[in-house]
Formats: structure tokens, sequence, C-alpha cells
């Protein structure tokens, strides 16, 4: 599933295109798509049409624009993509959505393989943090790439959680964006072991890892994002290439670059941690 970079990467590849643009169309090729706008497909339709956008947000894994009385919500689930189009374009295979623009006569195609993602329009309401979000969102905790994240007081939050330091870190009401990829290697950058308690970090160990998720995000960014395959793609339709410089993650059996030990791979609930076993030090049970 995409994460932070992915997503980013995406955002960033949609704002020269659709920021002051106005959404003349919209056909929706499955109804899937849409299905947690519960009005259902003409309701969508009707309400995006003529509408003009004059941003693109993200908080985490969402993105959204945002117009005067809702938002448009966009979430990619496992294979989600927006791409970018001159009008007219035959229709593409797995197009689930298509939303033309009148003044650049180009199209946003929303393209699906696993119908995980989709959109939906929300209404726009005030969150714990005094930023204006569509409500469906606000329940999500800010990103290491968000202006208002705070690293203190997300690390003291981050200590006070009875559970493995993986699962924390996944935890998108903590911080938001973090999937598997980056915890194993925000994990193997700051040495600290999947499966240690959160609990048992000491307040430096508690912002090394979060400053080392957000290195290691921030480096993926910088290349695109990481593809293991060609369901993650940006708004021109093409592959990151973050997946080269990953030291922990997909790379089991592989020598560490730190140390030159094998990476192994463990379990963790229905996927897997990849870690170094000398660099990350199992904690004693």
């Amino acid at each position: 599933m995409p994460e932070l970079p992915e997503v980013e990467t995406v955002r960033l590849g949609l704002l020269p295109h659709l920021v002051n643009q106005t959404i003349s169309s919209v056909t929706i090729s499955h109804p899937r798509a849409i299905r947690r706008h519960l009005a259902g497909p003409k309701d969508f339709t009707r309400q995006l049409s003529g509408k003009r956008i004059s941003n693109i947000n993200r908080r985490g894994k969402f993105i959204w624009m945002p117009f005067n009385d809702n938002a448009l919500i966009i979430h990619l689930g496992m294979s989600g993509q927006c791409l970018i189009f001159p009008q007219p374009t035959p229709v593409q295979r797995h197009e689930r959505i298509r939303m033309t623009l009148q003044e650049n006569q180009q199209a946003m195609l929303f393209v699906d393989q696993r119908t995980f993602g989709g959109m939906q329009l929300d209404r726009l309401v005030r969150d714990k943090y005094g930023l204006e979000v569509p409500a469906s969102v606000s329940h999500i905790a800010l990103d290491p790439f968000d202006p208002n994240f705070d690293l203190t007081e997300t690390s003291k939050r981050l200590r006070t959680k009875q559970t493995e330091i993986k699962r924390a870190l996944l935890d998108q009401g903590l911080i938001s964006g973090i999937g598997n990829i980056y915890a194993d290697e925000a994990l193997w950058l700051a040495k600290l072991h999947p499966r240690r308690q959160a609990s048992s970090l000491t307040a430096v160990q508690a912002k090394s890892v979060l400053l080392a998720a957000a290195e290691v995000m921030q480096r993926a960014l910088a290349q695109g994002g990481t593809s293991f395959d060609s369901l993650y793609v940006n708004v021109n339709g093409e592959s990151g290439y973050f997946a080269r410089d990953l030291n922990a993650y997909g790379r089991a059996n592989q020598p560490c670059p730190r140390c030159g030990r094998p990476i192994r791979r463990e379990k963790f609930t229905n996927r897997s941690s990849h870690l170094c076993p000398r660099c990350q030090r199992a904690p004693k049970r």
C-alpha cells in the first residue's frame, strides 16, 4: 500500500494540473470507487461539476481538495492511481473515475485495479489541532511532513504506548503516513528492534526513531517513493525508485549495509518485519 512519500508524490504531481481548474464533468465507471459517498453516483457528479479547485491537501495517506462547503477526498488504497491525460483520451484499463478539467483540456483519471481505494465528498470540520479538514480525516494524527507536527509531544505520546514500537509507529492516531516499509527502515536507522516496547524507550530513543522516520521518508520522496510493482506510479505513470536504496525492508538474507550481518525477516501480524539481528538487538523476554 502506498505510504506517505508515495501519496505526497501524487499530491505534488497533481498540483500543477488541477489547481485553478474548474471541474467540467465527472464520469463514474465503477460504483465501488465511490462506495463511501453514501448519497450515490448522481449526487457525487452533481456536487463536483462546476467546482473550482483552489488547493490540494494531504494528511497521512489521504489527499483532499477543499471547496467552500465540503471536500473531495482521495484514498489510493492498495492500487489506486491518479493519472493525468489530455482530452480526449480513450477509457483506460481499470479506469474507475474520470474528472475532466475545463481550462487546460485535461482529465484526471482514478485507476484502481483492486478497487480498494476511492473518492468521497465530506464536510469540512475543525480537528483537535484547530485545522480545517474533512470530517472523516479528523481523527488521523499529523504526519512528519506537516508544519504543525510536534516532535516533542509525539515522542512523549509514543512512550506511553504499552505495545511494540513497530505497532506504535503504524498507529495512524499517533503519527500518520508510516506503513510497513518505512517503519522497518526507521527502526533500522534508529537501531531499534521492532518488538521493543514503546514504553521502554528513553526520551532520546523515542525522538530518534521519529526523526529517522522523517529522514527516510524525505529521502524516499526525493526519489518519487518506493515502487515494487506497477501499481504505484506518479501522475505521469512513472515508478519511484527508492526501492534500490532500502536498507532493511525486502532485503532478507542480504548483508546489512551497516555491519554485514544478513538481514532477517520475521513474522509481524499478517506481514513481515525486516531487521538486522546485530544492529537491532532483540529485547529480553
